[in-house]
């Protein structure tokens, strides 16, 4: 019993220094067979672990990229606030266009739209070709020829006094969209309620984006034990299967004998049923085939076979009777049989070459 539950210790310790590993590495690519076939290198690993992360980061250089990501999430702060407003701006300026297609707008607000429209095309070509630098030197245009393309002072100082409350206008759009897309329910508040929703609105998807990392880790934690449970799975299954193997093995001479006289029963029952069928269709189609007016024919045409088989039969007798006949004239008979053919062959070549004689000859 001691000996028996020792090794099971060692295998269970092995099993639980290979889950540690591989949990601890999850991107190396690594297989539970590798561990066990390099004992050596697995125990390596497990050491590393204790002072690197599961990327292979010691834990002074993770502060360091930590800090790092923060201070550029900061400056990207920074500066996509601008592009931020500027793409905010431009939605307003569209859905103006777009919604003067379907009623008509008021003229101040036409003309509100329309500065603010010329002062982001003037600000989008002085950042693209770099006037405030130097003139373009393509197409020659500097930053005063976009300053005598702009509207009037006026027009651009009460553009800009009426530009926060309705840029506040389409925010509230968009949050009331946004909240509306989340949150379906929120429709029917009141504006205080939706606003009050829509401030809580970062920290819900905070809230929803950790559940959903939460859940992305339970399941690579369901995956690796389920990679787990298939390899150690098809391992018994293998193991199963020798078994399986050596008992048909050791089993199979004792039942072959019975086996095949079982099989030959049975083939030959077969080929029995196999004949019989093809008999029965040879029939059926002798059936379908020869009818009774065919059949009537057919001994017609058989008797009148018959008859003149018999006929030839006594024309082929007096044949026979004759060249019997002429057999019994002996050596003499078949001489003058010879001199025959010989003098009609001769006859014959004479009589071709008497013929090309005659023809009449073409100068």
């Amino acid at each position: 019993m001691a000996s028996s539950s020792q090794p099971q210790s060692t295998t269970e310790k092995d099993n639980s220094l290979h889950d540690n590993v591989l949990k601890a590495f999850p991107s190396a690519d690594l297989t539970e067979d590798d561990l066990s076939q390099n004992p050596q290198f697995c125990k390596l690993l497990a050491k590393l672990s204790e002072h690197v992360d599961s990327t292979g980061l010691p834990e002074s250089r993770r502060k360091q990229l930590a800090k790092a990501d923060e201070e550029l999430q900061a400056e990207m702060k920074k500066w996509m606030r601008p592009m931020i407003i500027h793409q905010l701006l431009e939605e307003m300026v569209q859905e103006h266009v777009v919604g003067k297609q379907k009623c008509m707008a008021m003229p101040e607000d036409d003309k509100f739209y329309r500065t603010l429209e010329q002062c982001l095309l003037a600000a989008k070509c002085s950042v693209g070709l770099h006037l405030a630098e130097a003139p373009s030197p393509v197409l020659g245009i500097s930053a005063e020829h976009l300053k005598r393309a702009m509207p009037s002072e006026q027009d651009i100082h009460d553009m800009q006094e009426k530009l926060p409350k309705e840029l506040e206008k389409h925010l509230k759009r968009k949050a009331n969209s946004i909240l509306g897309y989340v949150q379906p329910d929120s429709e029917k508040d009141s504006d205080g309620l939706k606003l009050k929703k829509f401030n809580h609105l970062p920290q819900m998807l905070k809230a929803e984006r950790d559940r959903i990392e939460h859940i992305r880790e339970n399941n690579k934690d369901l995956a690796f034990k389920l990679t787990r449970e298939t390899h150690n799975y098809l391992n018994d299954s293998l193991e199963h299967m020798k078994l399986l193997q050596t008992l048909l093995l050791e089993n199979r001479l004792k039942v072959q004998t019975e086996l095949d006289r079982k099989k030959l029963e049975y083939v030959e029952g077969k080929c029995q049923l196999a004949v019989q069928k093809i008999r029965l269709q040879m029939l059926e189609v002798q059936l379908d085939t020869y009818t009774a007016s065919k059949i009537a024919t057919h001994k017609k045409i058989s008797e009148h076979l018959e008859t003149e088989l018999m006929a030839t039969q006594k024309e082929k007798q007096d044949v026979k009777n004759q060249l019997e006949s002429y057999e019994m004239f002996g050596q003499e008979f078949k001489d003058l049989a010879e001199e025959y053919a010989r003098l009609q062959a001769e006859i014959k070549a004479k009589k071709l070459a008497v013929e090309d004689f005659t023809k009449p000859q073409l100068n």
